[in-house]
């Protein structure tokens, strides 16, 4: 297995791993080093590959498979990565990562939607402003802490083991997608206090960045982005699930295609049956922190929009 990238230095690195099966049988992945390429066409990921062949004494002759990204330079039919090895070795068969199949599928579903790609936009900007500076991510965590403890003067605070452990907004990662799953889930469990430290960047810098950390005050507040938040946690609770399970070392194809199959069966049934139960999930959490509900009745207001043409609805069916 092999993919490239490139390091703080702006140089590409091409990382190896080797898959192989031991003498009792059992299943060994073995990550066997990084090496510096000049550049990552096929030709010169090859030569690279030969020539740790080479050093390791290893054998074409033995490989049974091989695995990248969907890159063109790896993936490509005549000349990529893939055809290369074939050419030389019929029975190294090609398998694009299941795992790497799964983020692009989120990614395109993202990118295709408008509302959740501006949904995950708002996120990520929230994530950025919030935690810009140790101020400001040292505020968010004494904000915190202030909500633990009147949770629990209360007796409304949730124990378990760790829950309530001092925490910040996860930042998500450009090429794992279901990272996104760890930053919604720290947004809503520390959702008032970000909306504090908002409005405490707003009052202590009134020019420098307060126009932003204004702005994402208001649509964080709103019931639609509250919805959003709930309905992408709950796919994404899914589809990680899944990721994870196609991560494991002794996953085969066998299992993989059968949790596939299950996702995607959850994520129907979550399409047909839990839309409601994901109205009512946002609807208490906008109620408990004093986030306006629409009536669902009213007709929903396109912003931004041309509504000449566009269909009569209520805020229930949009």
């Amino acid at each position: 297995m092999v993919d490239e990238a490139r390091d703080v230095s702006i140089k590409e690195q091409m990382a190896m791993v080797l898959r192989y099966v031991n003498d009792k049988g059992q299943i060994i992945e073995r990550f066997v080093g990084v090496q510096h390429v000049t550049d990552t066409t096929s030709s010169a990921l090859k030569k690279a590959i030969d020539e740790f062949f080479s050093s390791a004494n290893l054998s074409f002759s033995k490989v049974r498979g091989q695995g990248y990204d969907g890159a063109s330079n790896m993936i490509g039919e005549f000349n990529g990565l893939k055809t290369k090895i074939l050419r030389e070795q019929p029975c190294a068969f090609y398998v694009h990562c299941f795992t790497h199949q799964l983020q692009l599928a989120l990614l395109a579903v993202a990118k295709k939607n408008i509302d959740v790609n501006s949904f995950f936009t708002t996120a990520n900007s929230l994530v950025n402003v919030v935690g810009a500076s140790c101020n400001r991510r040292d505020a968010l965590r004494a904000q915190y802490q202030e909500e633990l403890v009147r949770a629990f003067e209360y007796d409304c605070l949730i124990t378990g083991r760790g829950l309530n452990q001092e925490t910040t907004l996860k930042h998500a990662g450009d090429t794992r997608w279901n990272s996104h799953y760890g930053t919604l889930i720290s947004i809503i469990s520390m959702f008032p206090s970000v909306v504090n430290v908002l409005q405490m960047i707003v009052d202590d810098n009134p020019i420098d960045s307060s126009g932003e950390a204004y702005k994402l005050w208001r649509e964080i507040q709103s019931f639609e982005f509250v919805f959003h938040l709930f309905l992408i946690k709950a796919m994404l609770g899914i589809t990680n699930t899944l990721s994870l399970a196609l991560q494991k070392k002794d996953q085969d194809i066998v299992s993989a295609m059968s949790l596939v199959k299950t996702c995607k069966e959850n994520l129907q049934f979550m399409r047909d049956n839990e839309f409601e139960e994901l109205v009512e999930q946002a609807s208490l959490f906008c109620y408990k922190h004093d986030v306006t509900i629409p009536t669902m009745d009213e007709e929903y207001v396109i912003l931004e929009r041309s509504r000449r043409n566009a269909p009569m609805m209520g805020n229930l069916q949009n």
